[in-house]
C-alpha cells in the first residue's frame, strides 16, 4: 500500500495564500490523474481541481485564485491557493489515480480555516 503524505494546513485570514503539498511514500506506477478535493462542514465533497494529461482543470468557485504548479518530482502534487476566502475553509484531500492498475490513492485529509 502506497501511503500519501500532506502538508501546508493550517490557519490564514481572508485574502491570504496557502500551499498544500501531497507526496506518496513509494512509487505508483502508471499515475495518470492528480487531484485535489475538499468538504466543509455539512457539505458534500466538492472537486477542487484536478490535472492529467489532458490538462487541468479547476472548479468554478476556486478558478482564477487556486492553481496546480508544475512539479519535477515524482508521484506529488501541490495546490497554490490564493486570495483566500472564508467559504474556502474545509478539509482538502489529494487524490492520486493509477492507470496502470485502476488504483485509487487518497491523502488523509488536511484542515485549512480562513477567518480573522
Amino acid at each position: 500500500q502506497v501511503r500519501l503524505v500532506e502538508s501546508g494546513g493550517g490557519r490564514v485570514q481572508p485574502g491570504g495564500s496557502r500551499r498544500r503539498s501531497c507526496a506518496a511514500e513509494g512509487r505508483i506506477v502508471g499515475m495518470s490523474v492528480r487531484e485535489w478535493s475538499r468538504q466543509a462542514p455539512g457539505k458534500g465533497r466538492e472537486l477542487v481541481a484536478s490535472t492529467s494529461n489532458g490538462g487541468t482543470r479547476y472548479a468554478d468557485s476556486v478558478k482564477g485564485r487556486f492553481t496546480i504548479p508544475r512539479e519535477n518530482a515524482e508521484n506529488t502534487v501541490s495546490l497554490q491557493m490564493n486570495s483566500l476566502k472564508p467559504e474556502d475553509t474545509a478539509v482538502y484531500y489529494c487524490h492520486f489515480f493509477s492507470s496502470n492498475t485502476l488504483s485509487d490513492y487518497w491523502g488523509q485529509g488536511t484542515q485549512v480555516t480562513v477567518s480573522s
